[in-house]
Order: C-alpha cells, then structure tokens, then sequence
C-alpha cells in the first residue's frame, strides 16, 4: 500500500520496484489482487496492464488501520495505545511534540471526550 501511496497509483511491476528485497512478480500480483477484494485497492485496465489506485484517501485508511490495531491489541483504549507509543524505547518528544500532545487532550475534554 506504501509504495502505492507514494506514486499515487502504480501497476504491478512499479509497485515491486518501489519495494526493498520486493517479493516475485507473481508475489505482488497476488498481494494486489488480496487488496483489492479486501476494498483497499481499485484498478484500471491501461493496455495489457492493471494500474491500481487506493480506495480511499492514506488518512481515511490509516483511521480504519489504527482502530483495527486498538481493538486488537489495547482493548480499544486510546490511553492504552498512547502510553505504550510514550513507552517506547527511543521515542523522544520534543517540547512541541508534547505542548501539542497537551492541547491535543485538552480540546478532546472541551468536548466532553471522557469517561
């Protein structure tokens, strides 16, 4: 899905060399195909090649990605999720990382987002 977001749309073979140690030709196809029955993908016949696009804009499916992951692994908890991000080794936030981060909650109180 990356390396179709980076160009916006691509056909199998420019979706395999956008993809470092890129699995067989045939791989790809299949990847694709998988996608695209999942509503993830779209194509369009272009000569004798499939160009695919996303079905939905990065934001929208990143949105629907970070729900899955929640429900999957942090029992659907945003406070779960952020302290673990916060946890992480190597996850330094700078001053205005943070001063957002801040803001951030406190406009989700203003509208009334608590338990």
């Amino acid at each position: 899905m990356d390396a179709i977001y980076r160009r916006g749309e691509a056909s199998a073979l420019e979706v395999r060399r956008g993809i470092p140690d890129p699995p067989s030709y045939s791989s790809v196809r299949t990847m694709l195909g998988i996608l695209e029955e999942k509503g993830h993908l779209v194509h369009r016949k272009e000569g004798v090649r499939y160009v695919y696009a996303p079905a939905r804009p990065r934001e929208v499916a990143g949105r629907a990605a970070l729900r899955g992951v929640l429900k999957t692994f942090f029992d659907s908890s945003a406070e779960k999720a952020v302290a673990a991000l916060l946890d992480l080794s190597g996850s330094k936030l700078s001053q205005e990382e943070l001063d957002r981060l801040v803001r951030l909650v406190d406009e989700a109180r203003k509208k009334g987002n608590r338990p």
